[in-house]
């Protein structure tokens, strides 16, 4: 890790024991929570900043076998802390000033490729782990005598090498934020680079852009990456000697080299997601095969809970286009939802199943109530205006409970995401419920359910009920308008006939026709029942 991030990013105060270990994920530290460290975590100590504080912290990961802790420069490095450091085993090191949390948190989950799944880390390319383009740049930069980026087609970093603070500020500056600052790029556009770079298999000279005042940037040397006819992205090097034919040699080596890898990490990506989709769904299912596939998740020997995240169902017409941009919504979705999680938990699953996403969270006793508010948390972050509504499971103590767990959440989802919204206790304004468990929406549920029945059974409307109905169609009396009304408004006259847009007494008069048409005796509880559940059941809108 400390190879491929270089002085960039990281300083080293206190090494750990050189025993091998890989990191197991990133936790951040919050003061106001008990974090669950996976093991040999990788701690970020934000906002630590006493003596006291990171001692402490230091001693408790310790206990944890935590294998280092990361707080801000200047660290607080006496004697008290490297001793604390000693003791527990766990490296401390220094983060930069200039660079954030985020930024530190999103190259580092790319340089220890989280939640990979039946990755063969023996296979190679060119004599370099396959699919480690950290690797690849730095041996490219090593070919070059140059710090080197690597990026995509939309000028975002994919990987770096070492050395990148012997080039200037916008590098630095486009490391950290792992895309090329918006106002370079917009000259290197104007300028033609990306033109002439994309459509040349040679390398292209980049020269020296203005920064402030008389600064300048110094030149650059880059080279697109092909597969066949397709630019998968490009090498950048910072150099200020000229373009012998050893280095353009090399340059185009190294871009066949990286198209490989590049490819690699695409199908990787590929296969890594449906090795996980396989495997989240067989342990949803609950089959033979789910306690394996739960161990293969990492998830085998702890209660959890599932939680579901969909969107609400859309009446319009249906069309091709609109089934691949609803595929690419989805997708993102199951993304961001994935990135949530692992913020909450880093051994968290998440897997894209039709159309639903599925979340296995690792929980504790309060693990239904947590997961409530982690599901209502990333409602809030993907936007009120959006149609996502999300579905928390009971927590399941064994393999056996996850299925149930997940038919669970699938009965809830089929309630939030009806067309109609649903409007229960917990409804937000101006729209319905859009993070549920089944104690919210059980009666909903069931209603559903006794849809689905009658819908089987071919079961047609009768007694009262079908009576008003056939007046209404011959006469256009409205009776049974009337009747729900009032049965909404528990018999509050006034109120219904404002939701029926008219006079209580022209209301009244309609209802003692609802008795006298259909022979309901609208004072017997009984018959209001039946004649509520067949409106709700039989005769829903």
């Amino acid at each position: 890790m400390l190879d491929d991030l270089g002085a960039t990013l990281l300083d080293v105060v206190r090494e750990g024991p050189d025993d091998g270990r890989e990191v197991g994920g990133l936790v951040i530290h919050d003061p106001l929570e008990e974090a669950v460290y996976p093991p040999c975590a990788l701690v970020l100590g934000v906002g630590l900043a006493q003596e006291a504080d990171v001692v402490a912290l230091l001693r408790r990961l310790g206990e944890q076998d935590a294998a280092g802790l990361v707080v801000r420069e200047p660290v607080p490095a006496t004697p008290a802390v490297l001793e604390a450091a000693r003791a527990s085993g766990v490296a401390l090191l220094g983060l930069s000033r200039g660079a954030t949390w985020a930024q530190l948190a999103a190259l580092l989950r790319t340089v220890l490729a989280e939640g990979d799944v039946g990755v063969d880390d023996a296979e190679s390319l060119g004599g370099l782990p396959s699919g480690d383009l950290f690797a690849v740049a730095n041996a490219v930069a090593a070919l070059l005598d140059a710090p080197v980026t690597i990026e995509d087609r939309s000028s975002r970093v994919l990987a770096f090498s070492v050395r990148q603070d012997e080039a200037d500020d916008p590098r630095v500056e486009t490391v950290l934020g792992r895309r090329v600052p918006e106002r370079y790029a917009r000259i290197l556009t104007e300028r033609g680079v990306f033109r002439d770079l994309y459509r040349s298999t040679d390398p292209v000279r980049v020269d020296p852009i203005p920064i402030d005042g008389e600064a300048r940037t110094l030149p650059r040397v880059a080279i697109a990456v092909r597969a066949g006819d397709e630019v998968l992205g490009s090498i950048w090097a910072v150099m200020d000697v000229p373009l012998d034919d050893r280095r353009v040699d090399a340059l185009r080596d190294a871009a066949t080299l990286t198209a490989l890898h590049l490819l690699r990490v695409r199908a990787g990506s590929d296969v890594r997601r449906r090795v996980r989709t396989d495997l989240l769904s067989t342990a949803l299912e609950g089959g033979t095969g789910a306690r394996e596939a739960l161990e293969r998740l990492g998830l085998g020997r702890q209660a959890v809970v599932v939680l579901g995240v969909t969107a609400r169902a859309d009446d319009g017409e249906r069309s091709a286009a609109g089934d691949v941009v609803e595929a690419s919504v989805r997708e993102r979705l199951s993304d961001a939802f994935a990135l949530h999680l692992q913020s909450a938990h880093p051994a968290s699953a998440v897997a894209l199943v039709g159309d639903v996403a599925y979340g296995l969270l690792p929980c504790g006793p309060d693990g239904e109530d947590r997961a409530g508010r982690i599901a209502r948390a990333f409602a809030d972050k993907v936007g009120r205006r959006s149609s996502v509504v999300a579905a928390v499971g009971p927590v399941a103590p064994d393999v056996r409970g996850v299925a149930r767990s997940r038919e669970v959440v699938d009965r809830v989802l089929r309630v939030l995401r009806a067309s109609d919204p649903y409007r229960g206790p917990g409804t937000e304004p101006g729209g319905g419920l859009r993070v549920a468990r089944f104690s919210d929406v059980q009666a909903a549920s069931l209603v559903l359910e006794l849809r689905d029945l009658v819908a089987a059974r071919g079961d047609e409307i009768a007694g009262p009920l079908a009576r008003l109905l056939e007046y209404d169609a011959e006469h256009g009396a409205g009776l049974v308008a009337t009747l729900r009304a009032w049965l909404d408004a528990f018999g509050d006259v006034p109120a219904a006939a404002a939701a029926e847009f008219v006079h209580p007494n022209t209301f009244r008069y309609r209802l003692r026709r609802v008795g006298q048409v259909s022979g309901i005796d609208l004072d017997d509880p009984e018959a209001r029942f039946a004649a509520m559940l067949q409106l709700r059941v039989m005769l829903s809108v």
